[in-house]
């Protein structure tokens, strides 16, 4: 990390009611977060609710993101699937035009593209599906191309690249990482870090150092433009919140990467 870096979160994901001059927790993470990814309808979301974060995250001047994912709104996008690659490329375009649509009528725009979920962690080592969505993000884009959000090493960022795409590494503060830079599975114990301590301690080693402790102590490198907390990790307001003042108190500049 350099002397500037985002703060993002997944957002859109039913955790708001998304009911008029009520503040639920995906709200009050918006006052905080400098990036949002909005789920677009395939494994939470809808057209209202992505019009509704839209709005709020324009009222506060926090960048949008298309939040894509596999069409699996049972597994809220957390299971693999086979998907063929052309059918992949069709429903990652399907969902980028959905929240392009509710940006712009919310006097915003969509500024990046971040897989969610399984999708997420498959285009990390997965060429055709990584493929695919690079394809589907080019095509979506309309000639504007957006950048791309993925772990450091993935695959897609390098598929990104090479199509003309930004790359743009990404961190996690809640989440844990294995010794090889992945992610540590959600059905496996220390996926999750949950102490606002531990998470600040994450993130500020992450700005100073470029690396991250992994579960079985190995330091692992964690460069990245943006970190993400997750708006459906326990407390997950105070931590990003907790995230926000730690880098501004360290002199990190918080801001969009776009």
């Amino acid at each position: 990390m350099g002397a500037r870096i985002d703060l993002n979160c997944d957002l859109g994901e039913g955790l708001d009611d998304w009911v008029p001059g009520v503040d639920g927790p995906e709200s009050r993470l918006l006052d905080v977060v400098t990036s949002a990814n909005v789920a677009c309808g395939f494994h939470a979301g809808d057209d209202r609710v992505m019009a509704a974060v839209c709005r709020a995250a324009a009222e506060r001047g926090v960048a949008v993101g298309a939040q894509v994912s596999y069409r699996d709104r049972a597994g809220f996008g957390r299971r693999f699937l086979d998907v063929p690659p052309v059918v992949l490329r069709a429903d990652v375009v399907e969902q980028v035009r959905a929240l392009r649509r509710a940006a712009a009528a919310a006097g915003t725009r969509v500024s990046y593209v971040k897989p969610h979920g399984a999708l997420y962690n498959a285009v990390v080592h997965h060429a055709e599906q990584a493929t695919a969505v690079v394809d589907a993000v080019v095509e979506a884009s309309d000639g504007d191309p957006l950048p791309l959000v993925g772990l450091p090493g993935a695959i897609v960022l390098d598929v990104a690249r090479d199509r003309g795409l930004r790359p743009v590494r990404e961190a996690f503060a809640d989440r844990g990482y294995r010794a090889d830079g992945t992610l540590v599975p959600r059905t496996e114990p220390g996926a999750l870090v949950v102490d606002p301590d531990e998470v600040v301690a994450r993130v500020l080693a992450m700005a100073r150092d470029g690396r991250i402790t992994s579960v079985d102590g190995t330091l692992v490198p964690a460069d990245a433009e943006s970190v993400c907390v997750h708006s459906d990790t326990p407390g997950a307001v105070v931590l990003a919140a907790a995230v926000r003042h730690a880098l501004d108190q360290a002199g990190v500049a918080v801001g969009p990467f776009v």
